[in-house]
């Protein structure tokens, strides 16, 4: 089978899109790369480390220090598919940033959106 191309995408040319997302909304750059922190367990310094080595999202989430053992409470749709009921685990991971990432644009509290 093969592999959906997000997992040979980039993180550095899908996280403009995730901030601008956020800033539309009255969020900010540092909120965004907190969720990402959140669920991956990267340092910012490490995360920026993968932003400038280009890093595509499959090994961004294999080499993740720590993924938040939260991340399952993360519920919801993207892209017309639940993403609890997602099998592949990097696929699964990249649905839930993308939850985070909604769950900011649309103004939840950042307690709330970080399971706290």
């Amino acid at each position: 089978m093969e592999k959906h191309r997000i997992f040979t995408t980039s993180v550095a040319s899908v996280y403009p899109h995730y901030v601008t997302k956020a800033e539309r909304k009255g969020r900010t750059r540092a909120e965004v790369d907190e969720v990402i922190r959140w669920l991956t367990g990267y340092t910012q310094k490490a995360f920026e480390g993968h932003l400038k080595k280009e890093t595509d999202f499959e090994t961004f989430f294999a080499k993740a220090p720590r993924l938040n053992p939260s991340r399952s409470l993360i519920k919801g749709v993207v892209c017309g598919v639940r993403v609890e009921d997602i099998q592949e685990p990097t696929m699964q991971a990249i649905r839930y940033l993308d939850k985070l990432v909604d769950a900011l644009a649309k103004g939840r509290p950042m307690a709330k959106i970080l399971r706290q």
